[in-house]
């Protein structure tokens, strides 16, 4: 089972790296998608079952985005999130570090179907993924830690790139 823990986590490390490099939405919200299913099946191999569904739920979510943005879609996704939290808080009776877990899937829900410039998510995912980092630290996942971390790094980097660009047009 160990062994099952580190693939997914290296696999979603690897698939994500792509992620954050695509040019456009829709490539990042299914490549994305892909690395946050792999993400999630490491999180519940680790017991770690805020990390699971809120990764799981933004694997979903991506895919739906694809295709549909519309705030009714938000709705559904933000309510769907909520009521896992609540769920794995006052039934499951899990500890207070699932909040934060799910703050980061908040603003992921958010910005990858309401936002529409791949720049723009970005900028909102580096609060989403410093959250992220938290938890995976908080629950013990050195590969969910260093999962994002690599997005920062790789946020960081493309911003910087795509900067660079505008003032080479200018």
């Amino acid at each position: 089972m160990d062994t099952w823990i580190y693939i997914a986590g290296a696999a979603a490390l690897v698939t994500n790296f792509f992620a954050y490099r695509a040019d456009s939405v829709n490539s990042y919200r299914l490549i994305s998608a892909l690395a946050f299913a792999f993400l999630s099946a490491h999180f519940y191999m680790q017991d770690a079952l805020a990390g699971a569904i809120g990764v799981g739920i933004g694997s979903i979510r991506n895919l739906v985005a694809i295709r549909y943005n519309q705030q009714g879609i938000v709705i559904v996704f933000v309510a769907a999130t909520v009521g896992f939290c609540l769920w794995e808080w006052l039934v499951l009776d899990h500890p207070a570090t699932l909040f934060i877990a799910y703050a980061s899937a908040l603003i992921f829900t958010i910005g990858s179907i309401i936002l529409t410039s791949a720049t723009s998510i970005r900028r909102w995912f580096i609060a989403a993924e410093a959250l992220g980092l938290l938890y995976a630290l908080l629950v013990g996942s050195w590969l969910g830690a260093l999962f994002n971390a690599s997005n920062l790094t790789s946020i960081g980097v493309k911003l910087h790139a795509d900067q660079r660009k505008t003032k080479q047009k200018r």
